[in-house]
């Protein structure tokens, strides 16, 4: 067993790495930016490294200043976490070779599944069904346009070495066709450096499902059932349960055996994702593509099997063979999590960067908030804004939800705007309750959440219409008895009528 890890990454996950490194009596190392110097993550370390200024390009993705870290602390292995070099097969190449243990799959498994037009080649070879679309990146827009015209619209644009919604269009129509290619392309070639792009025919309404899979180098390959990731905005996941609502032991065999096949079709070692589309109606399911890393959502899986993902990761990567066989593994209960991100749902989502004031975080039974934050922490404009990931666990997906509320309300947040306030109101949606879910869930609840906002609003101008009516009548009906002299313990009378209408109107409003 190695006796220190490096750990390549920040915030939450940096600190979830290092809990599962003192548990193997490892000393883990951080690393961080100059922007990070005070950050969580630093101080919870026993050894931290400056790899550089705040942007990542110069820190925290800067291959020479990680592995300079890792020799001068003279650790055995690096695990890079999620996000920055995670998935980057030039990093884990240059890892083995300093002599260091990459703490994930090999470069060549990496390189053939990071690229989603590789993945589907490969899912193709081991007979997984794949969407209808291209298997080869599409050398033009006429050849867009072409295979637009076989699968038939709405078809989907994607970037071959896309992540996280980036380089990814949906085509209603011909007429779009043109500025979806171009813009998906010049998307795909800023943010992963290869513009080149595939075409799916779109499925309607489907829900995400995604697998975990575990591999050793002793040939062991199991999978711990399925995760339902089909809450999204703008591509990318923000809330994620296990196991699905749908909950069906056959469907959940059946992919499990897909995805098992896939990883020792291309020879996986690790932890991996292996992602369905899934039609709720027929549940045909079709495979989207796999995740080469450790996934955000991973706590979910955890609380429902007992297993210890980050602690797998390490043991396998030392050369051990996986604890667990495939009949070891059962799920009991049901977890949701929530990604608390500083960003402002009332303004598309839009960053929330700036210093923590006030952080009262949830707790009591089953409740797991994996948080890289505290107070006066400060959120940078450089990152990604995810501060914690706040998960519930009850023994029915009725109970997870009950706990999943309480705990929201618990948790406090002060200085800067956060993801709260949103989940707090999905809770509480009908059709997140009824577990219908599926890619376009976020739209039409974001819908409903306008047409309540505008029946309040609507309430509330009727309720100003009767307040006026209620005061113009008194104050006219005041008058008139003003001036019969006889009759004005009745116009104090009508006075108190006011009062109280207007009282009453108060209070509601």
């Amino acid at each position: 067993m190695f006796s220190k890890i490096l750990i390549a990454n920040r915030g939450e996950i940096a600190l979830r790495i290092m809990r599962a490194c003192r548990d193997l009596s490892i000393t883990p190392v951080a690393v961080y930016s100059e922007a990070d110097i005070n950050a969580l993550h630093v101080r919870f370390a026993e050894l931290a490294v400056c790899i550089g200024p705040p942007p990542s390009i110069q820190s925290y993705l800067n291959i020479e200043a990680i592995l300079a870290a890792a020799k001068k602390t003279g650790t055995e292995a690096i695990h890079p976490g999620y996000g920055f070099l995670a998935e980057n097969p030039d990093f884990a190449r240059a890892t083995t070779e300093a002599g260091l243990v990459f703490i994930g799959p090999s470069a060549a498994a990496m390189e053939l599944m990071g690229s989603k037009i590789s993945a589907r080649r490969a899912a193709v070879d081991a007979g997984i069904p794949i969407v209808p679309g291209s298997i080869a990146p599409l050398t033009s827009l006429a050849e867009a346009r072409q295979v637009a015209q076989e699968f038939g619209y709405p078809v989907m644009l994607k970037a071959s070495a896309g992540g996280g919604g980036k380089g990814m269009r949906l085509v209603g129509n011909e007429d779009e066709l043109q500025s979806a290619f171009d813009n998906a392309s010049s998307e795909a070639a800023s943010a992963f450096g290869d513009d080149s792009v595939y075409l799916e025919k779109a499925i309607e309404r489907p829900r995400h499902i995604e697998i975990q899979i575990f591999a050793d180098t002793h040939g062991n390959v199991v999978h711990l059932g399925e995760r339902e990731c089909s809450i999204q905005r703008r591509h990318q996941k923000v809330l994620e349960e296990c196991p699905s609502p749908i909950n069906d032991p056959k469907l959940r065999e059946h992919m499990g055996e897909a995805a098992v096949k896939l990883a020792r079709t291309v020879g996986y070692v690790g932890a991996g994702t292996v992602e369905f589309l899934l039609s709720d109606i027929t549940r045909d399911f079709y495979f989207l593509e796999m995740n080469t890393r450790l996934q955000v959502e991973h706590p979910v899986t955890e609380l429902v099997t007992g297993i210890d993902l980050v602690r797998e990761q390490i043991t396998v990567a030392s050369g051990e063979a996986l604890s667990f066989s495939q009949g070891d593994v059962h799920w009991h209960g049901h977890a949701i999590e929530c990604r608390v991100y500083a960003e402002d749902p009332d303004n598309d989502f839009l960053p929330s960067p700036g210093r923590i004031t006030q952080l009262r975080a949830p707790s009591g039974p089953c409740v797991r908030d994996d948080s890289g934050v505290e107070v006066n922490s400060e959120v940078s404009i450089y990152y990604d804004p995810l501060i914690s990931k706040l998960s519930a666990w009850g023994r029915t997906r009725e109970e997870a939800i009950s706990r999943l509320r309480r705990a929201l309300a618990e948790y406090h947040v002060g200085g800067i705007k956060t993801t709260l306030p949103f989940f707090r109101q999905i809770v509480g949606d009908e059709e997140f309750q009824a577990g219908l879910l599926d890619t376009g869930f976020i739209s039409r609840f974001n819908g409903r959440r306008l047409e309540q906002a505008h029946g309040q609003v609507n309430g509330k101008a009727a309720d100003i219409a009767i307040l006026a009516a209620a005061l113009y009548y008194a104050k006219r009906r005041e008058s008139s008895l003003s001036k019969d002299r006889s009759s004005a313990a009745d116009a104090w009378k009508q006075s108190g009528r006011r009062l109280a209408v207007y009282e009453s109107l108060k209070k509601r409003n």
